[in-house]
């Protein structure tokens, strides 16, 4: 089953005011699509994402989206209204079973309240998130209240609203005029639509002051993890080593049951650390000969894979290499990039440096090297 996330965010935002459309303003240092973004490519379920940028916006989305998001994502020009732009996001999810179509100024949506909509889909046409109204609601006019308007029944509208691709397409395709949002074109239709609890922090941002309101909810929602991890491997007789998934011709060669990767193994013991999840011989003990001269890429990948299943991301990784030789300087660049490769991140969150101890110690007397490592998981 495969199940498109269609990000809609042509639209211009003008009461956030500011220099830039309101999705293209930061949010605590990330644009407010980017976040959208990033929530629906970390889940497991959805297979595709669609994003409907203003065509205005191409060049500002690659300048200021496409950094955050890479090639995780197809984008579509939208139309002139709202339902426009749906539908060309509907049109370019070809081959997906369902659909789930969100507003990118809704950056807190949680992965749990994505689960839910996929999972109300397996017995609706249609399901929403709502939350519903608890304060008394009012009816006025020139600044005046003139009708108290019964509140019982009466729920907020909140996205990601689900459907079945052809089935929301066909009914897009017939509706007339315009529509406040997907589930008043499902109910055009006919379509069952399951409502489905929202949560109070997927705001949507509308004014300015919601900035603000947006960032005190991560401050307050975020969970940060931190690790390090520390590994010391002898030299033997050997022509290289390998360090931080990179090959250097050498003197000697590095004693251990795997490659010897020093430093991609504090790397993943600061991962597994940051999870509380043990040690790398926890995961993979020296005494089972399948790890005899395995790569530490194999390490490394069941750690970056443990992060994503709980539903973290990288803030950054900084990897210190101790050692007299080899010279770890002009090949930094190549490890941060194997590094950040195996880890799926930008370059610009892995660092690779290196130190000697002055001559002092085991590493001093050129007796092997050492390697420490912290990292930085951010869940939000």
């Amino acid at each position: 089953m495969t199940i498109a996330a269609i990000i809609v965010a042509a639209g211009r935002g003008r009461r956030a005011a500011g220099p830039l459309p309101k999705q293209y303003q930061q949010l605590a240092g990330i644009p407010v699509l980017a976040r959208s973004i990033e929530v629906f490519a970390r889940h497991p379920q959805i297979g595709k994402i669609i994003v409907v940028v203003n065509s205005d916006d191409l060049a500002l989305f690659a300048q200021r989206i496409k950094p955050h998001c890479g090639d995780a994502v197809h984008c579509v020009s939208g139309g002139e209204t709202r339902a426009d732009s749906v539908f060309a996001g509907i049109a370019a999810a070809e081959g997906a079973q369902k659909v789930l179509i969100h507003d990118a100024a809704r950056p807190l949506v949680t992965q749990d309240l994505i689960s839910k909509v996929v999972k109300a889909l397996e017995t609706h046409s249609g399901a929403a998130p709502a939350l519903a109204v608890s304060d008394a609601l009012w009816q006025g006019a020139d600044d005046r209240v003139v009708a108290c308007v019964p509140r019982d029944g009466l729920y907020r509208a909140q996205t990601p609203q689900g459907f079945q691709r052809e089935t929301i397409m066909a009914a897009h395709a017939a509706h007339i005029g315009g529509a406040s949002d997907d589930v008043e074109v499902a109910l055009a239709a006919g379509l069952d639509v399951a409502i489905i609890e929202g949560e109070e922090t997927n705001l949507k941002i509308t004014y300015a002051s919601d900035f603000q309101r947006a960032e005190r909810i991560l401050g307050h929602s975020m969970d940060i993890r931190c690790g390090n991890g520390f590994d010391v491997h002898a030299f033997c007789e050997g022509n290289s080593v390998t360090l931080c998934g990179v090959t250097l011709p050498f003197s000697h060669g590095l004693l251990g049951h795997s490659d010897a990767d020093v430093g991609m193994h504090a790397l993943t013991d600061a991962i597994f650390g940051a999870l509380a999840e043990g040690d790398i011989g926890q995961h993979f003990p020296p005494s089972e000969a399948r790890w005899k001269n395995a790569a530490s890429d194999l390490f490394l990948g069941h750690a970056v894979a443990r992060v994503q299943a709980r539903g973290y991301r990288f803030g950054n990784a900084d990897v210190t290499l101790i050692c007299e030789a080899p010279k770890i300087g002009p090949h930094a660049g190549e490890m941060r990039a194997a590094l950040a490769g195996i880890m799926e991140v930008d370059m610009d969150r892995i660092s690779v440096k290196a130190t000697t101890t002055e001559k002092l110690g085991f590493t001093g007397r050129g007796e092997g090297i050492a390697a420490m490592a912290t990292v930085t998981l951010v869940k939000s």
